[in-house]
């Protein structure tokens, strides 16, 4: 019995994690008793040295010293305060003014603001409790179908786990040992394609059950002009102007992809808010306005989270910044938009402050305890087994990724995101790299699949989020008086499953079109070494006499 132990060590240990977790114990404990409980049998059994648990201190503070883990709560603290300071208010409302008229508008501005609010807060809960608060009353109150309503508010905040600066892609990155800003570049195209097939998704149930997904009433819409249009094509032209000159000053740049679409952004998000403060200053010194309402309020609620954008993510991409001093940059980017919206005070900093001291503290917990397992894993030559069993899967590559899929999909019922990549990840990426797969390009799909996690019926926590602001019995609509019914947990999750299946088709796509993720290591040199000659000029030295001796 004692030589089956030694020999099955590491999958018995691992079977035993997997068991203490699913009775419900937290993953930062279940993981540090499991390691430490099995680093006293192999002592006893002489697997290992006595003085083996003398490794645990150093691991546990280079977890304390970890300059990338910096990044999670300077990122959470953005998200929490812009989240608490309005903007994202802000933006569904404008937002929901411009697509209202169209059928399913409420849904397209709800994805729209989902993407926006990702790539500036990264905080799924933010998003999702925001939207969910904002949004479902108005979309409830104009007849949407509550599964519709709650699946796309739920699935659009967790764009927030792909788009960067995603809290997710950080500990990836850490983990499989790679350079967050080339994981935030890897992920920023899937993630679009993903807000993509979204709206796609709305689209259809647009088209298939109009009534699902009305368009708001033309009564039910403001920022109109004196004449009674909305005044969009004002809108359109200055948005066309704005790509216009974001082009004009990118065209003999160097920089492409990412780095490019970040880069015009930010020239053309500038070039349209001096439109606008001109139009707005003309305005109250005339009365005379060459922008539509419409325009204008669109471009005073975009440009603040699209700048920061651009303080986070293009700092990083082009280089300027590391992830750590992005987030930096975009906490206290953070605060002076509240402060300018007149919305910052001691109250909003200290909420802020705690629940990004609970989040971080659950990362180290968490982190501390993996690091635990992981020595007496290790020691127990567990790595070693894990990828021997995942490089002789039929099917090379290919195989490995739809196994590994898979087997992350059916984790993501029980286990959230962060448990996920600190107990399965540091086992997988050594196999992926084993079999030649690129660690970035693996991350992300893993990334796309972890988002699962949040939407599984019955434990995804943004179905949570939701349950926890949707109303759970009969209320009176504040603007229309009428009696409304509760939305119901069953809708919620009905609600999610279409858009599990769009997460898994995403993932589909990123394994078949690699591309998608692989132009972060930018474009590749079309120089044939073979044809290089180098050619090494003849110098003629005169004749040393070493005969004669030195004068």
């Amino acid at each position: 019995m004692t030589a089956f132990i030694i020999a099955n060590m590491a999958p018995i240990m691992f079977a035993s994690l997997v068991f203490v977790l699913l009775l419900g114990y937290p993953a930062a404990f279940s993981l540090g008793a499991v390691g430490l409980f099995y680093a006293v049998i192999g002592i006893e059994l002489g697997q290992f040295h006595p003085d083996f648990l003398q490794a645990l201190p150093e691991r546990v503070y280079g977890v304390m010293n970890n300059d990338t883990l910096l990044a999670i709560p300077f990122f959470t603290f953005m998200g929490l305060v812009l989240e608490r300071s309005g903007m994202a208010e802000d933006l569904l409302d404008t937002i929901g003014q411009l697509f209202g008229t169209i059928r399913g508008g409420l849904a397209y501005a709800v994805v729209f603001v989902g993407a926006l609010l990702a790539a500036t807060t990264g905080v799924v809960a933010a998003s999702v409790i925001s939207m969910g608060l904002i949004s479902l009353p108005i979309m409830l109150r104009y007849g949407y179908d509550r599964r519709v309503a709650t699946g796309i508010i739920a699935a659009s905040g967790t764009l927030a786990q792909i788009i960067p600066p995603s809290l997710v892609l950080i500990v990836m990155a850490d983990q499989l040992g790679k350079s967050v800003g080339d994981m935030y570049e890897g992920a920023f195209i899937p993630g679009l394609v993903l807000a993509g097939l979204y709206a796609g998704y709305a689209f259809l149930v647009s088209l298939i059950f109009p009534k699902a997904v009305p368009g708001l009433p033309k009564e039910a819409i403001g920022f109109r002009e004196d004449s009674g249009s909305r005044g969009l094509t004002s809108l359109g032209v200055l948005f066309l102007a704005s790509c216009v000159f974001g082009w004009f000053m990118m065209r003999n740049s160097e920089t492409h992809g990412a780095d490019f679409v970040v880069l015009s952004m930010f020239f053309g998000i500038i070039f349209a808010f001096a439109v606008a403060v001109v139009n707005w200053i003309i305005d109250k010194l005339t009365g005379f306005r060459f922008l539509s309402k419409m325009a204008q309020q669109t471009t005073f609620v975009m440009v603040p989270p699209l700048f920061l954008i651009f303080l986070v993510l293009g700092t990083i991409f082009i280089g300027i910044a590391t992830p750590t001093e992005g987030g930096a940059m975009g906490a206290a980017g953070a605060l002076i938009l509240g402060a300018a919206k007149r919305r910052l005070n001691w109250d909003l900093v200290r909420q802020a402050t705690e629940s990004t001291a609970k989040l971080s503290a659950f990362v180290v917990f968490i982190l501390v305890g993996a690091r635990v397992f992981s020595l007496t894993f290790y020691g127990v030559s567990g790595h070693v087994w894990v990828e021997h069993l995942l490089t002789s899967l039929p099917g090379g590559q290919i195989g490995f990724l739809l196994f590994v899929n898979a087997f992350v999909f059916v984790l993501a019922f029980f286990l959230d995101f962060f448990e996920l990549a600190f107990i399965v990840i540091p086992l997988l990426g050594p196999a992926a790299e084993h079999l030649g797969i690129d660690l970035i390009w693996f991350g992300v799909i893993l990334g796309v699949n972890m988002q699962t996690s949040f939407m599984h019926p019955p434990f995804g926590f943004a179905l949570f989020y939701l349950r926890s602001v949707a109303p759970k019995e009969r209320y009176n609509d504040r603007v229309t008086g009428k009696r409304m019914e509760p939305v119901t947990t069953g809708q919620i999750y009905w609600g999610a499953v279409p858009f599990v299946v769009i997460q898994v088709i995403m993932v589909v796509l990123v394994i078949t079109f690699p591309s998608m993720v692989m132009h972060y290591k930018g474009v590749q040199s079309t120089v044939d070494p073979n044809t290089i000659k180098i050619e090494i000029p003849q110098i003629d030295l005169p004749p040393l006499d070493f005969g004669q001796p030195q004068k």
